[in-house]
Parts: structure tokens; C-alpha cells; sequence
């Protein structure tokens, strides 16, 4: 399996020409970029946010051409530390042009499979898919590009079934 790194994958950001949904299914990352702000939340010290300026700055041109970037966040109830932060962070995404909603795990329709494994994906106009690969901690190890038709099938299946049943971040209460 070919793997590539956070800032290609970002790359493919470039190349969508309407939608990309993301689906999150873990209660912790890791993430060199976010530990020291992590470790600040955690200590109630100030953030400024700089270390996030490069997403929201592609978040905000690729929204601003028109394009739609959404997540579904599944998430274990009572969250854990890292979901409290994530959460804490959300409106910066919303104001970059995200839409986010959130899934508690318990509300899952019962036997759902998901597929590539159960990691969490990109999946960019219902055709190209970026698979998340992360070690036991929750680091990111790569991410591996798939067009095979019944993989995107799939995953276009769960997108709308998470998506229709998603709590918008607005109504959501941590």
C-alpha cells in the first residue's frame, strides 16, 4: 500500500471541483501540528490560532470558489479530552466554510459496517477517496488514494445515511 503525507494530501484539495466530505471515527489524534496547542487547551492557557492558519486558509479559497467541504464527526459520549478541544474549535472551521456535524457512536444505526476498514476518510466529488492510516496513538501514518468504483460506492452510501442523521454543530451539545 502507497502511502502519502498530510501536506499531499491536502493537494488534492486543488483538484475537487464540488464536494468534499470527510468522515471522522476516532476519540483521539495526534498530530505534531496540534500538541503544543493541545497541551495549552489543556492547561487553560490563551491560543492564537496561528498553527491553524494554514487550513482555515485553504478552507476559506476552496469554499469561497463555491465548493462544499463537510464532516461528519462520530464520537463516544462522554467525549474524550481531545473531542472536548476538537470541539471547542469547530466555529474556526465553520467560519472558514466548513460544515461540520457531529454523531454520538451510541446513535449509530445498528450494524453499520464501514468500510475501508473503519478509518477515517476524505472522499473529494463521489470519485476520488483518501484513506486515513494512524498508528495505536492515533498519529498519522499516511493516507492511501483509491478510485475503486465499489470502495467510493460505499463510502457515497455511508456519507448519506451519517449525513442525514448527523446533528449540525450548531445543535449540538458537547
Amino acid at each position: 500500500m502507497d502511502l502519502i503525507t498530510p501536506a499531499q494530501r491536502d493537494k488534492l484539495f486543488d483538484t475537487f471541483e464540488r464536494d468534499a466530505f470527510h468522515l471522522e471515527l476516532r476519540d483521539d489524534y495526534g498530530s505534531p501540528i496540534e500538541d503544543t496547542p493541545y497541551a495549552r487547551w489543556q492547561r487553560a492557557e490563551p491560543d492564537d490560532y496561528a498553527w491553524f492558519t494554514p487550513w482555515m486558509t485553504l478552507m476559506k479559497r476552496v469554499t469561497g470558489e463555491g465548493k462544499t467541504v463537510r464532516r461528519v464527526r462520530v464520537v463516544s459520549e462522554p467525549h474524550s479530552q481531545y473531542v472536548g478541544w476538537e470541539h471547542s474549535l469547530t466555529n474556526l472551521n465553520i467560519e472558514a466554510g466548513e460544515d461540520i456535524r457531529w454523531l454520538p457512536r451510541h446513535q449509530l444505526p445498528e450494524g453499520i459496517t464501514f468500510p475501508v476498514q473503519g478509518n477515517d476518510w476524505w472522499l473529494y466529488d463521489d470519485r476520488l477517496l483518501a484513506v486515513g492510516h494512524f498508528d495505536s496513538g492515533g498519529r498519522v501514518l499516511g493516507t492511501e488514494v483509491t478510485d475503486d468504483p465499489d470502495i467510493v460506492a460505499e463510502c457515497v452510501r455511508i456519507r448519506e445515511l451519517l449525513w442525514s442523521i448527523a446533528i449540525p454543530h450548531s445543535k449540538y451539545m458537547s
